[in-house]
């Protein structure tokens, strides 16, 4: 397969991605087969070929960016950006959130200057 297509396809995959936040609970590799037309295995190998990153890592770090946005507006609780994103108790998203930040979620609330990255930079 060319080049051209093969990132034709990770840009097709990162629009999927901004799409779903839309969707928040979802089986994402259904979602994928459905909104591509291919199969979520081959998508997943490919993406990981030309960005150097799975599929499952550029999605959770798109969450954990958009958590730290949550928590940098300050409007919602811990809980309730739990529900919104989709993780199915705050103790799934604190551990995903510090395996991805090195941070609890509270930690990073309290020092929230300059540790968010536009999501284009993820």
């Amino acid at each position: 397969m060319n080049l051209f297509i093969r990132n034709m396809v990770c840009i097709r995959c990162i629009m999927v991605v901004q799409q779903v936040f839309e969707e928040i609970k979802i089986n994402y590799s259904t979602y994928f087969e459905e909104q591509l037309n291919r199969d979520y295995t081959y998508m997943s190998n490919l993406f990981s070929e030309v960005t150097g990153t799975t599929l499952e890592k550029y999605i959770i770090n798109q969450k954990i960016e958009r958590v730290k946005e949550l928590l940098v507006y300050d409007e919602l609780t811990l809980n309730e950006i739990a529900s919104e994103l989709g993780y199915s108790s705050l103790a799934y998203l604190s551990v995903q959130f510090k395996k991805v930040t090195g941070l609890t979620p509270a930690h990073f609330k309290k020092i929230k200057d300059n540790k968010r990255k536009p999501l284009d930079q993820v």
